[in-house]
């Protein structure tokens, strides 16, 4: 009898899939990026992984809100500020990314927008392990202003945006839901029970914050593609009370839940299985370091063969245990500030690692 698995490719079945070997480009589908598009990300920390492979094989990777030559030293900081396209550092709920966006567009204003530490430190709540907080509010409020308007011009100069999911757990203010990358006290300023809230995002809410923020994307940037992907770093901690470990796989599952519906749903977005590659069955152990926590250089290396294999006119850059520069893309990575800055990507510190939890 016919029947519609008779016709089916060898990917999908799980053995025919895995019958002559695995190669991570084997699980990616639809294109992801075309010849000469401009690509702007946020998100969690293993976000950050993707720019020295987008660089290397010769995409732009939209840059704005550098700090000045005079703070160069900027670069060392491991909070990922500098790394992502408008120095907004770790996102890791599509909430606190839409919030942003609102933040930029004039259409909320945190009541907690600030720490005032000492009278020559205040620390922005959003941006909480920025090397050089402000010194007074005068300067504070100008850095803001200028760093919600960098955000917006990212957008707008950028063609694709890719947002990596990273967490459902955060903690919000209790007097306007605002998101906080990490928890007040940990990194930077005091924790008030009274004033700061556990929350853990459910599906539906994961989604509703999805399709918030894309659709505020592609206000400020009509025609804007999205690539949605979710990280394979597990939890470092969790607030729930449950084990990490059932915690940090009810938070992925979410996540990848979320992304498939939206990715489904939407026009011109796609979903990619950086997840999965990671930390499916036919991974091999050495995907993560010691720890079980940190992806190891063979397992970025193989989600981003994947990736870039899904982008048009992306030659094949990425060897095993190395970035490969072609002479066409040497001269762009001489520029010290972007060479840097994407050096040190895949040693980036988390906020919540950080924090010393």
């Amino acid at each position: 009898m016919d029947h519609p698995y008779k016709s089916a490719a060898d990917r999908a079945f799980w053995k025919r899939a895995f019958l002559t070997g695995w190669e991570s480009t084997l699980a990616v589908g639809a294109p992801l990026i075309r010849r000469g598009e401009r690509v702007a990300s946020a998100g969690s920390c293993f976000a950050a992984n993707i720019v020295p492979y987008l660089e290397a094989a010769g995409f732009e990777y939209v840059r704005r809100d550098r700090p000045p030559a005079v703070f160069a030293d900027v670069i060392d900081d491991h909070f990922n500020y500098s790394r992502f396209s408008a120095a907004y550092g770790n996102i890791y709920t599509p909430r606190q990314a839409s919030q942003m966006l609102k933040r930029a567009l004039g259409r909320f204003k945190p009541i907690e927008d600030r720490w005032i530490v000492t009278a020559d430190r205040i620390v922005d709540p959003f941006r909480p392990g920025l090397k050089y907080p402000a010194a007074c509010e005068r300067e504070f409020d100008w850095l803001t202003a200028h760093h919600l308007t960098e955000i917006l011009a990212a957008v707008r100069t950028a063609d694709v945006f890719v947002f990596t999911l990273g967490l459902t757990e955060a903690w919000v203010s209790s007097a306007d839901g605002a998101v906080f990358p990490a928890c007040p006290g940990t990194v930077a300023g005091r924790f008030d029970p009274d004033h700061h809230v556990f929350k853990n995002f459910s599906a539906a809410e994961i989604m509703q914050d999805l399709t918030e923020l894309i659709d505020l994307l592609r206000e400020v940037r009509p025609g804007l593609r999205v690539v949605l992907t979710v990280s394979p770093v597990p939890l470092v901690a969790t607030a729930t009370g449950e084990h990490v470990l059932v915690a940090n796989i009810y938070s992925k599952s979410v996540l990848r839940v979320a992304a498939g519906e939206v990715s489904r749903s939407r026009p011109d977005v796609s979903y990619f299985p950086a997840y999965e590659i990671v930390t499916g069955p036919q991974a091999p152990y050495d995907f993560f370091e010691a720890d079980r926590r940190e992806p190891s250089r063979l397992a970025i290396d193989a989600v981003m063969r994947a990736f870039l294999s899904r982008c048009e006119g992306a030659p094949d850059q990425v060897q095993a245990g190395a970035v490969q520069l072609t002479p066409a893309t040497a001269d762009a990575w001489n520029d010290d500030a972007a060479r840097q800055l994407s050096k040190l990507v895949s040693e980036a510190q988390c906020e919540e690692a950080a924090a010393g939890l």
